[in-house]
């Protein structure tokens, strides 16, 4: 004689029932609910521009000029490169050292050297054009230290936009024009041969991880 009831004897069956149940509800739900509420993956951002690309040499060391100083950044630049017969230098023009990429015009028209406390060498007074940017000769500390010699040699240079940005905003009233407009002036205006890089942090680390030792430019 058995013991099973019919309370019993079902358990089983009611049980595949409900689980088949459960799945179907689950499935039936799922449709229910908004894609927009669906997990989404995060966009995928692109990690900028592929600079300063496959650099030559056997030494390779990065400059990361975050002020002007006198131009001593494109001075350690120059004395990287003089004891070495295989070597590439890149300098990165950020902060207070960005200037030094921009023309003479921007300098004069903006009051770049009254601004920043920047002084000509050839003058002793505040800048009025770019004092870096083929200065007359005996001027310079050293001759190879001007900007267009290290362009001409072959330096790699990298501009910072955001101290673009920034810094053409803060001065756009000095010739009394819009941020917007100061911008679009400022990049225009940038030295040839010179990159505009998305920031100069940036650029140090694409420098470093070319294969860069570091330099504090100062």
């Amino acid at each position: 004689m058995t013991n099973s009831t019919p309370d019993t004897k079902d358990v089983a069956p009611r049980r595949s029932f409900f689980g088949h149940l459960g799945g179907a509800a689950v499935l039936g739900l799922a449709g229910l609910v908004p894609k927009s509420l669906h997990a989404q993956a995060p966009a995928v951002r692109p990690d900028g521009p592929n600079w300063p690309g496959t650099l030559q040499g056997r030494h390779r060391q990065v400059v990361d000029a975050y002020e002007a100083n006198s131009g001593f950044p494109l001075a350690f630049a120059y004395t990287f490169l003089f004891p070495n017969d295989s070597a590439t230098a890149v300098v990165i023009l950020r902060h207070g050292a960005f200037p030094i990429a921009l023309g003479h015009a921007m300098w004069a028209k903006y009051k770049i050297g009254e601004s920043f406390k920047i002084i000509d060498p050839e003058t002793k007074a505040t800048a009025t054009k770019n004092p870096f940017l083929n200065p007359k000769a005996g001027v310079l500390l050293v001759e190879d230290m001007a900007l267009d010699r290290l362009l001409a040699r072959g330096v790699v240079f990298g501009a910072c936009n955001v101290a673009l940005q920034v810094q053409s905003k803060m001065l756009a009233g000095n010739a009394g024009v819009s941020a917007e407009e100061a911008a679009k002036e400022w990049a225009a205006n940038i030295v040839p041969g010179i990159t505009v890089i998305p920031s100069g942090t940036w650029g140090v680390n694409r420098a470093q991880e070319a294969g860069c030792s570091y330099c504090a430019g100062g």
